[in-house]
């Protein structure tokens, strides 16, 4: 039986709503549940609190074209476009649905228009509608993050595939998804190595400062969080560049198309509003991600078993005192902080060590991340106390183990 002239007119946003509805289904709630606000004034964070979120709405909106309620998801899309007036996506969709009741709408923005913005458009309501339909399972966890601090509140993960910002909440070593964003990312996509690239970089980054928007130009939106780009990972592989921040929108765009940044993360500002309550300056780490893995949590807690276990033996070889188990864990392609390589630094390690008759390690404050990219490599972070007999000493390390074969060995070690 052939539709009827209704449905003909909507079978481009049927085809969308089937994709939403493939997916698990979503709730208001399930994208809905934002922190609280710390804005950077009791008004603005009055504004954000008040609004409906857009998501949810443009949701609503396909919801309703899919039951082949044409009024009532027009509707919505005038309550999107009067509570956000420069979402440029929500007037598209608006102008799509009153063009359903003269002609067929065979495409999303079917409205005269520039190609090339009409372009960008549709590919943010894919990416939008697609990541919706990918979120993350409450039983899934992401494999990058292994182990935070016990004063690590939130971490941040980028999946630049899904243009997507998840922030996960830490409470006695465990991680529990409470939102997520559409983000936008640099123009040529990931992978930063040079200044000008037009790429987001890739790794495992911490929130550095935060800039208030008044001290910014309209470019940052509402402000900025800063990232520690390019860090020690990055510099040893001579990737370059500065200025990779968290940023939101001009005041005459509510958001921006997925490929759009020069390389920074950018959110709506009413999202950067609500991420800054998840973000303590120089302790909330961001993972930026080609694709965050979602796991189940048996193969989590076997991956953190592993980052455990390559460390706390690291830690018994040193404390035997015994260079040649000190030297195992050692990579040949091993590079210190100094630029020395393994023959070098452990040559001077064993001189060190020569002069110690007893040695007792504890480490605390440890955290471990697969980095981003990759399966083969785990950076570990700790604080090292030791106490050789009646002298104590503290510091912070870090260490870049890497998989060589069967065998996990260190390649890049420094003292932070």
């Amino acid at each position: 039986m052939r539709p009827s002239s209704t449905g003909r007119k909507r079978l481009w946003y049927v085809g969308l709503s089937c994709l939403l509805a493939a997916g698990a289904s979503i709730s208001s709630g399930a994208v809905a549940g934002n922190p609280p606000v710390r804005a950077q004034t009791k008004a603005a964070a009055q504004v954000v609190a008040s609004k409906p979120d857009p998501e949810v709405l443009l949701i609503d909106v396909y919801k309703e074209l899919g039951a082949n309620h044409l009024r009532s998801a027009l509707e919505k899309a005038d309550r999107l476009v009067a509570a956000y007036p420069n979402f440029r996506l929500g007037h598209l969709i608006r102008g799509d649905l009153l063009l359903m009741h003269t002609r067929p709408v065979t495409t999303l923005g079917a409205v005269e228009g520039p190609e090339d913005k009409l372009k960008n458009l549709r590919e943010e309501a894919m990416v939008r509608l697609r990541s919706l339909r990918e979120r993350p399972d409450a039983g899934m966890l992401p494999r990058q993050v292994l182990q935070l601090r016990d004063d690590q509140k939130h971490v941040l993960l980028v999946d630049a595939r899904r243009s997507r910002l998840y922030v996960y909440e830490h409470h006695a070593g465990q991680l529990k998804l409470v939102t997520d964003y559409y983000v936008s990312q640099g123009k040529l996509g990931v992978n930063k190595l040079k200044t000008g690239d037009q790429k987001t970089p890739v790794g495992v980054y911490y929130i550095t400062s935060h800039l208030a928007g008044s001290r910014l130009p309209d470019f940052y939106g509402s402000g900025a969080l800063p990232i520690n780009y390019p860090n020690e990972w990055d510099k040893l592989n001579g990737r370059s560049g500065s200025g990779i921040w968290l940023h939101g929108t001009p005041s005459d765009s509510f958001s921006r198309p997925p490929l759009s940044s020069d390389g920074c993360v950018v959110l709506t500002n009413p999202d950067l509003y609500r991420l800054a309550n998840s973000v303590e300056i120089g302790k909330t780490p961001i993972v930026i991600s080609e694709s965050i893995d979602f796991v189940n949590k048996a193969k989590w807690e076997n991956d953190r078993n592993i980052a455990i276990r390559l460390v706390d033996n690291w830690r018994r070889d040193v404390e035997s005192l015994n260079p040649s188990r000190v030297a195992s864990q050692y990579s040949r392609q091993f590079k210190s902080d100094q630029g020395e390589d393994v023959d070098t630094w452990l040559a001077k390690h064993r001189k060190s060590l020569g002069t110690i008759t007893e040695l007792s390690i504890k480490l605390r404050d440890v955290t471990h991340f697969f980095y981003p990219g990759r399966d083969d490599m785990i950076v570990s972070t700790f604080t090292q106390d030791a106490q050789m007999g009646k002298a104590k000493t503290s510091l912070r390390k870090r260490q870049y183990w890497a998989k060589e074969g069967a065998q996990w060995k260190i390649i890049y070690e420094l003292n932070l």
